[in-house]
C-alpha cells in the first residue's frame, strides 16, 4: 500500500509540474509580447527557461510509467475505455508537445511570424492534458 501512495504522489507531482511549467511559460511569453517584445518566442528556450523545459520533459516521460504501475498495483484491466482514452489523449498531447517544442526552437533561430499555429498547438496539448486529468478524476470503473 505504501508503494501505491508513493506512486499517486509522484504521479500528481509530475502532473502539477507539467501544467505549472506550461502555464508559467505561456504567461511569461504572453506578458513579454503584450509589452511589445516581438522576440519573446525566440527567448522562450534560452538558458533560464531551459530548466522549466527539462522538468516538463521529465514529468511528461514519467507519467506513463507511474500511471501503468498504479493501474497494475490496483488490478484494473488495461482495456477499460477511460484508460484507453487517456492513453490516446496522452499520446496526442505528447506528440503535439514535441511538435510545439520543435516549432519554438525554429522560431528561436529565426524570429518572426505570427505564431498562431504555435499557440493552437499549445492550447490543444493543454486541453488534452486537462481532459486526461478529468478522466483520471472520474475513473468510471
Amino acid at each position: 500500500m505504501e508503494t501505491l501512495i508513493t506512486l499517486k504522489i509522484a504521479h500528481g507531482v509530475a502532473t502539477v509540474l507539467l501544467l505549472a511549467g506550461a502555464l508559467g511559460l505561456a504567461i511569461w511569453t504572453w506578458r513579454t509580447r503584450r509589452n511589445g517584445d516581438a522576440t519573446a518566442a525566440a527567448r522562450t528556450l534560452q538558458r533560464p527557461r531551459l530548466f522549466v523545459w527539462l522538468v516538463m520533459i521529465l514529468a511528461l516521460a514519467s507519467l506513463p510509467f507511474t500511471g501503468w504501475w498504479m493501474v497494475h498495483l490496483i488490478g484494473w484491466p488495461l482495456g477499460q475505455t477511460w484508460l484507453l482514452a487517456s492513453s490516446v489523449l496522452y499520446t496526442l498531447a505528447a506528440l503535439t508537445g514535441f511538435w510545439l517544442l520543435a516549432r519554438l526552437n525554429k522560431q528561436r533561430r529565426a524570429p518572426g511570424g505570427s505564431g498562431k499555429f504555435t499557440v493552437a498547438l499549445a492550447l490543444f496539448s493543454f486541453i488534452c492534458v486537462v481532459a486526461i486529468a478529468g478522466l483520471m478524476g472520474a475513473k468510471p470503473v
